[in-house]
């Protein structure tokens, strides 16, 4: 009878060791888990940081933010098209990744552009307001709508909701206000432009 209390004495001290052996483990797992997810916001916040926050959505994702989240999850880091060629110089130097040029079927370098509504022909539809992810449009239903120019990212993403079409994207250095209203046409921006380059 003796050597089987011994025997379940040394069962239970062995089976409790183990509870808590395992019990410290999961901790230490639990924290590590705890540590990875921390560093992973944190890098996620580090790029969203080096991404322009047009939320253009030409990456392919709704904005800079969940951009940057794919990219933290391994997605490329040449797709911003606003960013340029210095977000990826910036992005790749952050994740210590070879320097990419621009993917092309994500858009194409150009200089940074602001819409500017041109607001005789304007019928106050407000698509172009909820399309804007920035909420640089103001106006009513009914009435004329206006650009902010200086919130405004140049994302383009109200232009193609307008049916009357009367947004255009003009270069960001162009001094837009110094166009008579009601607006200018197209062969009117030409010299315009040609006037105002150095």
């Amino acid at each position: 009878m003796m050597p089987f209390v011994e025997t379940s004495y040394f069962e239970f001290g062995f089976i409790s060791l183990l509870i808590v052996v395992f019990a410290m483990l999961g901790r230490r797992i639990q924290r590590a888990i705890l540590i990875q997810r921390r560093s992973k916001i944190g890098l996620v916040d580090l790029i969203n940081k080096e991404l322009p926050q047009t939320q253009c959505g030409h990456c392919g994702h709704e904005g800079c933010l969940p951009y940057a989240r794919a990219i933290a999850a391994g997605d490329a880091i040449n797709k911003c098209v606003p960013g340029g060629l210095s977000a990826i110089r910036r992005l790749s130097r952050l994740l210590n990744q070879q320097n990419e040029m621009l993917d092309p079927a994500h858009g194409v370098l150009a200089p940074r552009a602001v819409a500017i509504i041109r607001e005789a022909e304007c019928i106050g539809c407000t698509k172009c307001i909820q399309a804007c992810p920035v909420d640089a449009i103001l106006g009513a239903p009914k009435l004329m709508h206006s650009v902010i120019e200086n919130e405004c990212t140049g994302c383009d993403l109200c232009v193609a909701p307008c049916p009357v079409d009367c947004i255009d994207m003009l270069p960001a250095n162009l001094h837009v206000r110094q166009f008579p209203m009601p607006a200018f046409q197209s062969d009117e921006l030409a010299p315009a432009m040609e006037s105002t380059s150095p």
